[in-house]
């Protein structure tokens, strides 16, 4: 493998593995992030041969002559985003570079809910009811066909942030009225009652290389909203919803176009009829220390294996890692204390501790899904009343 030259775009810290998986594979590493950031102790400069920054990495006309100059005296061969909100940018450079790699057009499938919605109908995906808010005959058709609730969900952002839940037609309608001329960077979407999973997952050269499916115990939007606590647990490898949900996320890779990198993937579970829908994808690293739970069930670190997948790009040298088939599972809550004492938690499963002010969380592993499912049902109620917190949903994301 020839050395490549490789810009890392992010507004966030993160994407650590990533970097340090580059330079091991012999890479220049080079990092784009934003100016407060530029000088944090978090990012492995061992590993980086230069930080570029800007004062805002979302300023496009900037960013693409700021990318353009850093060109003219550093060849890049590939340029990667490492966080879900510099997809989109990271595309514009490349196609104004003529880079390899996700363009303008296919990056909209992982990024504008709207876009990738449409897209997941057109290829027979089953799909929550949805429609896009840019006009008022339709919404109120949508309003009066779609029994509520109903969701109003920016196309734009991650997780459940910026949405809102409509119980009357008035509600969706004021909420409209609110966003003037932001509406249309919005859709309306049918609220599924369910039980929510996700994928994650690798793709090298269009074909699905691994998959990680897992369940959350509770709605991510019932969490930010709703003040509860976070979790995810790894199913059971050969249960049929495993199965299930590996086969959509494969249906939803090709519908998508990933021909390489990384994908997390949600979906919801109907509880009154069982039926698995495509809910959102993205082609990034599953937040929340989703990466460092699927390594401990699995011995697949996501990162790093998609930094080996972006530096063979085509040349068909990438095979992935033998992988472990145990189980694990996180939780995660806001804490009330600066630096929550989990000492008195002890059992030999915990693997990880989440090391963050006003925040308190681990991670179990065991070769026993049930034994990582009865491990955090019982801490949940213990987190509850040991450390939990709540503070307003955001209206952007934090990290």
């Amino acid at each position: 493998m020839s050395t490549k030259t490789i810009l890392c775009m992010a507004s966030y810290e993160k994407g650590f593995d990533f970097i340090r998986e580059c330079k091991s594979q012999g890479a220049r590493v080079y990092l784009l992030t934003v100016s407060k950031l530029k000088d944090s102790p978090e990012w492995p400069r061992e590993s980086i041969d230069d930080i570029f920054h800007m004062e805002d990495t979302y300023d496009h006309p900037a960013l693409i002559k700021g990318a353009s100059y850093l060109m003219r005296n550093n060849p890049f061969d590939l340029i990667v985003a490492l966080d879900d909100f510099d997809v989109e940018y990271a595309a514009d450079v490349r196609e104004h570079l003529r880079l390899p790699g996700m363009g303008a057009s296919v990056t909209r499938f992982f990024r504008d809910k709207l876009a990738m919605r449409t897209r997941a109908r057109e290829a027979g995906l089953a799909v929550p009811e949805f429609t896009g808010v840019f006009n008022n005959d339709l919404v109120k058709a949508f309003i009066e066909r779609v029994p509520a609730p109903w969701m109003l969900k920016p196309r734009w952002e991650a997780s459940a942030t910026g949405i809102k839940k409509c119980h009357q037609p008035d509600e969706v309608w004021q909420a409209l009225e609110a966003l003037g001329d932001k509406q249309s960077f919005h859709l309306l979407e049918q609220y599924v009652v369910g039980d929510l999973y996700h994928v994650d997952a690798l793709t090298s050269e269009g074909e699905t290389v691994f998959a990680q499916a897992s369940q959350y115990a509770t709605p991510l939007f019932d969490v930010m909203h709703g003040g509860g606590l976070f979790s995810t647990r790894t199913l059971a490898h050969d249960s049929a919803d495993a199965v299930a949900l590996r086969a959509a996320n494969r249906a939803v890779t090709e519908a998508m176009g990933m021909q390489r990198g990384v994908m997390h993937t949600e979906f919801i579970k109907g509880r009154e009829d069982g039926k698995f829908y495509f809910l959102e994808t993205s082609c990034r690293v599953g937040g929340a220390n989703i990466a460092e739970t699927v390594e401990f069930a699995t011995g697949i670190n996501l990162w790093a294996e998609w930094a080996k997948i972006e530096l063979a790009q085509g040349d068909g040298s990438y095979r992935l890692p033998a992988t472990r088939q145990d189980y694990a599972g996180i939780l995660t809550t806001l804490a009330k204390q600066a630096t929550p004492d989990l000492s008195a938690y002890t059992e030999p499963e915990i693997v990880w501790r989440l090391k963050k002010d006003y925040h308190a969380g681990l991670i179990v592993a065991s070769p026993n899904a049930d034994r990582v499912k009865e491990l955090l049902e019982g801490y949940q109620h213990r987190f509850y009343q040991d450390f939990h917190a709540r503070l307003p949903a955001p209206d952007k994301p934090t990290s």
